[in-house]
């Protein structure tokens, strides 16, 4: 209350009366009303001291309306309203509706019946998705004109599939309100303010004697009222100057309240609205605002330094303002709420399904105070029953039914599915065969559904679900059962699947020997069947004159009709060939113009051996045979083994008297020459002397080493060596 002399009432009466009210400022303009007040009273306190007290009273308006509505109608926002005022207030600069929460693009406000308010004009904000009420003609509209007009305001949404709650906010100042928390907000223009300026304006601003803070947000309707709906971006009063990381509400009630801990992959104990990669805690960006339009997140916010950025998407353009809520505080009634629900049924999960007929127990719930309605198409038809369960007639198809809560336009579906019970299945094959353990695909088909295929003709677990099955590997005879299911629905008369297994042929492989130039036959193994030959004979014996690889598919008689293959490799074994005879001393090798494995050797006709090399061969004339170890034959060479004696002693005791050349009888034509060690002549071996006493013309010859050279013919090489005599 305020004393103010005689003419300070007639000032303020001229005021209430011809201007605007000063409940309808800006805040600028409160204040600047204020301190005009101010002034005048004490200009008049200083000539008059008699006083008069005099009470200025907020409008208070009270609405009503809380409404069910269906979707791409309209419907009236308030049921009834009243707007109290001041007597000496007759009227305001505007009324403002705002959709403060559920607010979707598709949403509009507008004035119904024009023709009944001709001084009225209207604007729609369908960011804001606020509408404001004016006088037409300028100045202010009478409260009697405002009241009847917000009567005649509709609310409207163009979608048939809207849904939701929609809150009306109803006030007489520009700043929004939000009923869920009875505050009130306004954006504060002003480019490039910093966050500890917009912090000091907003606490010295008042609003109808709410104390101003920069607006904290505790709920996603607030952060969309003040994000998206508001009428520009700006300062809101959340930091982390104190401990980095750490987000908290500095201002108003909630100071002190964290909202957020870390950086972009942080947490949140209560509610936040980080913009994508904020915060980012750098460069001193301890403050949060509003994130410009177009910039990631609609309505979301950033972090910024105090002075934010010089231009572009990341200056401050100004700050938000929340009143309400502080220590001492009455909630203001220059505003009122009202709201509408859109009705939505939502239906339960369908019902299991049934086979081939019978009714089902359809259920839904509703927005509390709807009435469900059950029908039998998405649209028109008739009212099949009401309420939150409907049992169906019996069918036997499946049925889409339909449930919508008090508005049709926005039926929901619940289908009641039947599913027919299959024929009995139809095998491809009643019996399959197999020669010999395997795997055998079988196949069975069904009018509708699948097949499952089973080792018993009941119960037991299904082996395996398709049409073709390809069994484990069996070696006995066998049955399979295939049963027809319908997604549940089981025909259980299964059809029986049988698989014989029959024994194939047993054929044992070969290996044979075939001797060069001669032939052989080769048999199959098992009389009474069907042959095919790599040769493309078809007897059960065939002759070969070749070696190589050959083949016998054995077919057992019908039903069996099962092949078997038989392999004979046929070795072919070449007679052997003598090329020459080596022989050094008493050792002699037989060497072949082409060498086997499959050769034996012998130096004497009786004893055969695997080697080629022969030791302590007799001297004299030798036969060298080799021959095929099967019988294809073999071959003879003769050759002469010469042995040179390494000494003699010619001491007349009738051993070793004399040095011989054993086997120089067999070259009639071979001379032996022995000299001493230097080269003398000392005798000569012929075939009419073959042996030497160690005597040169009779004489003696001392202990020594001599040296022979022995000539056979032109044909053959010199041998040459040395032997010992010894006394």
């Amino acid at each position: 209350m305020k004393n103010i002399n005689f003419l300070t009432i007639s000032f303020l009466f001229f005021v209430f009366c011809f201007n605007q009210s000063y409940a309808n400022k800006t805040i600028k303009t409160l204040n600047r009303n204020a301190i005009a007040i101010k002034n005048d009273t004490l200009k008049s306190n200083k000539k008059n001291t008699s006083k008069v007290n005099f009470d200025v009273t907020p409008p208070r308006i009270i609405a009503s309306g809380d409404q069910f509505y269906c979707p791409q109608n309209t419907i009236n926002i308030v049921t009834s309203i009243q707007i109290f005022h001041d007597p000496l207030e007759l009227g305001t600069k505007a009324g403002y509706i705002q959709i403060s929460s559920g607010y979707s693009s598709l949403d509009k406000l507008e004035l119904a019946n024009l023709a009944a308010h001709p001084t009225i004009k209207t604007s729609w904000d369908p960011v804001a998705g606020k509408l404001t009420i004016e006088n037409s003609a300028g100045g202010d509209i009478p409260y009697s004109d405002l009241e009847f007009a917000i009567k005649d305001v509709v609310f409207s949404n163009s979608s048939s599939t809207a849904s939701g709650t929609r809150t009306f906010s109803i006030t007489i100042g520009q700043a929004n309100f939000l009923p869920s928390t009875q505050h009130f907000y306004l954006f504060v223009p002003s480019i490039g303010i910093s966050w500890s300026q917009a912090k000091t304006a907003a606490e010295t601003s008042t609003y109808y004697g709410l104390k101003g803070y920069l607006a904290t947000i505790l709920s996603a309707d607030e952060a969309k009222l003040i994000g998206e709906q508001a009428s520009g971006t700006g300062w809101i009063g959340g930091s982390d100057a104190e401990t980095e990381g750490v987000w908290k509400w500095v201002t108003g009630p909630e100071a002190g309240t964290v909202f957020w801990n870390g950086a972009a992959n942080g947490s949140t104990p209560n509610f936040a609205f980080w913009n994508t990669g904020e915060p980012n805690n750098q460069d001193n960006e301890d403050y949060a605002h509003i994130t410009q339009p177009g910039v990631g997140i609609k309505g979301s916010w950033n972090d910024l330094s105090n002075t934010g950025a010089g231009g572009g998407d990341y200056q401050p353009k100004g700050y938000v303002v929340e009143f309400g809520g502080m220590p001492g505080e009455s909630p203001l009634e220059i505003a009122a709420s009202t709201k509408i629900t859109i009705p939505v049924a939502t239906p339960g999960p369908n019902p299991s399904a049934i086979c081939d007929s019978g009714s089902f127990v359809l259920t839904a719930t509703a927005t509390p105070g709807a009435t469900i309605s059950w029908y039998d198409s998405a649209t028109g038809g008739t009212v099949l029953g009401t309420g939150n369960t409907f049992t169906t007639p019996v069918i036997n198809t499946t049925t889409t039914y339909y449930v919508d809560a008090s508005c049709e336009s926005n039926r929901k579906s619940v289908i009641a599915t039947i599913n027919t019970t299959p024929n009995t299945p139809v095998a491809t094959q009643s019996t399959y065969s197999n020669c010999g353990a395997g795997s055998v695909t079988i196949q069975a088909t069904a009018n509708i559904g699948v097949i499952n295929w089973f080792a018993a003709s009941t119960g037991g677990t299904s082996l395996y679900t398709g049409n073709n099955f390809q069994t484990p590997v069996i070696s006995a005879n066998t049955t399979y059962y295939a049963e027809a299911s319908n997604n549940g629905c089981i025909n259980t008369n299964r059809t029986p699947v049988n698989i014989v297994i029959y024994s194939p042929p047993v054929v044992t492989d070969e290996t044979v020997i075939l001797c060069e130039n001669q032939e052989i036959n080769l048999d199959a193994g098992i009389a009474g069947m069907t042959y095919k030959w790599s040769t493309g004979e078809t007897a059960q014996i065939i002759t070969v004159a070749t070696g190589g690889t050959y083949t016998a598919d054995v077919t057992s008689p019908s039903p069996e009709n099962c092949t078997s293959r038989k392999t004979i490799i046929v070795d072919e074994h070449l007679i052997p060939k003598i090329s020459r005879v080596d022989v050094n001393g008493s050792q002699a090798v037989i060497y072949l113009t082409k060498d086997a494995d499959y050769y034996e050797y012998s130096v004497d006709g009786l004893t055969f051996q695997d080697s080629n090399v022969f030791y302590d061969v007799p001297a004299g004339l030798r036969t060298a045979f080799v021959q095929e170890k099967n019988g294809c034959g073999g071959d003879t060479f003769n050759f002469i083994v010469i042995i040179f004696p390494a000494f003699f002693t010619p001491n007349n005791d009738s051993f070793n008297d004399s040095w011989e050349v054993a086997g120089m009888e067999n070259y009639p034509q071979a001379q032996v020459t022995i000299f001493d060690r230097y080269g003398k002549l000392v005798a000569q071996l012929n075939g009419s002397k073959m042996s030497w006493d160690g005597t040169l013309n009779k004489t003696p010859l001392p202990a020594s080493d001599y040296w022979y050279a022995m000539k056979i013919d032109n044909d053959h090489p010199v041998l040459r060596g040395h032997f010992s005599l010894k006394r």
